[in-house]
């Protein structure tokens, strides 16, 4: 089966759509539905949301910790995620809770994830109001928040933040990915709904499955593995000869979609992400022996007949998508596993 040129251009524009950073409802979950549950706040998923914060001077807002097992150190304003609420939302009321301020958020500058189980949400975000939290107001949420400078002793309860703090310096000083904020639209399971994309440097292709018309796959988070797993079931599926000579590389994500108004039912996450198919360059014989790789100008080919690969041939999308590739230029998603 050959896509036709009115196929070609309805990809064309869901990739496009995409791209932009719209969403689309979760109708349909191509693969992996079988292997994933609904998700269920406080039963099957963990949300986490933290605030990097910074005031003029470049000091990073931190609250000092209530909880015994952590009592007096020092983090980031993080919590989990209440029942009912929007990522946005969840993000507001630690910030308040915490640190005394109200805040509003600019962009998602990250989020990490150890399968469909835990997932944290970082944002940078802004003060708009409320004041900064002293001992007085100690409470079992924090004892107090202060700006740090970055430079003087304070006693961390874990240094991943370091990490965090960075990256929110680096896109408050030159943005890397356009701002990224969660849609609210609803999704019963944690998916990724991918552009998974092969490239020759010159043109590139994207995986889109046949029925019932050409569309975008969508998977299904498994709790034994990374979110971004579903990626590579993906592929599994399509090409199970080709999947073990090529790498599945999540590059991050165009956009989430979350809503969580209704417990059980609207607690998934979708993951609009983009996915580059690479060739291993390091080949191996039956005897485990390395042999010259051979490049090949076309992605491989599909053995499963629910997909096929569609080329991308409008020029501006496919500069846009191969520039992406390789500079990565969108939200990134790590896996902690």
């Amino acid at each position: 089966m050959e896509v036709s040129e009115e196929e070609r251009r309805q990809v064309e524009e869901q990739v496009e759509k995409m791209m932009s950073g719209q969403g689309s409802e979760v109708t349909l979950c191509d693969v992996g539905l079988d292997q994933s549950k609904p998700a269920t706040l406080r039963k099957n998923v963990t949300y986490i949301v933290a605030a990097v914060i910074f005031n003029d001077k470049e000091e990073v807002l931190m609250v000092q910790e209530a909880k015994q097992d952590c009592y007096k150190q020092w983090y980031l304003p993080a919590g989990r995620m209440e029942v009912g609420e929007s990522l946005v939302e969840a993000l507001m009321r630690e910030v308040k809770e915490e640190a005394g301020f109200d805040c509003e958020p600019i962009t998602l500058l990250l989020i990490q994830e150890q399968g469909p189980q835990w997932i944290r949400f970082i944002f940078l975000a802004r003060v708009t109001g409320g004041t900064l939290k002293n001992l007085s107001a100690a409470d079992q949420e924090s004892l107090q928040a202060s700006w740090w400078d970055r430079q003087s002793a304070l006693s961390l309860r874990g240094r991943d933040i370091l990490r965090l703090i960075d990256c929110g310096l680096k896109y408050r000083r030159d943005p890397w990915h356009p701002v990224t904020l969660p849609m609210d639209m609803s999704c019963r399971h944690v998916v990724q709904k991918l552009v998974l994309v092969y490239t020759n440097n010159d043109d590139i292709w994207v995986l889109v499955i046949k029925a019932p018309a050409l569309h975008l796959p969508t998977a299904a988070a498994v709790k034994t593995h990374a979110v971004t797993w579903a990626a590579n079931m993906v592929v599994q599926e399509a090409m199970p000869k080709a999947y073990y000579d090529h790498d599945v590389n999540t590059l991050g994500a165009f956009s989430l979609q979350h809503n969580g108004r209704q417990h059980g039912k609207t607690d998934g996450v979708c993951f609009n992400t983009l996915v580059a198919l690479v060739p291993d360059h390091v080949q191996r014989n039956e005897d485990g022996e390395k042999v010259e790789w051979k490049g090949t100008e076309r992605p491989p080919p599909v053995e499963n007949s629910r997909y096929i690969w569609c080329e991308v041939r409008k020029k501006t999308l496919k500069e846009k998508l191969l520039k992406m590739t390789k500079n990565m230029s969108i939200l990134p998603v790590h896996s902690l596993y």
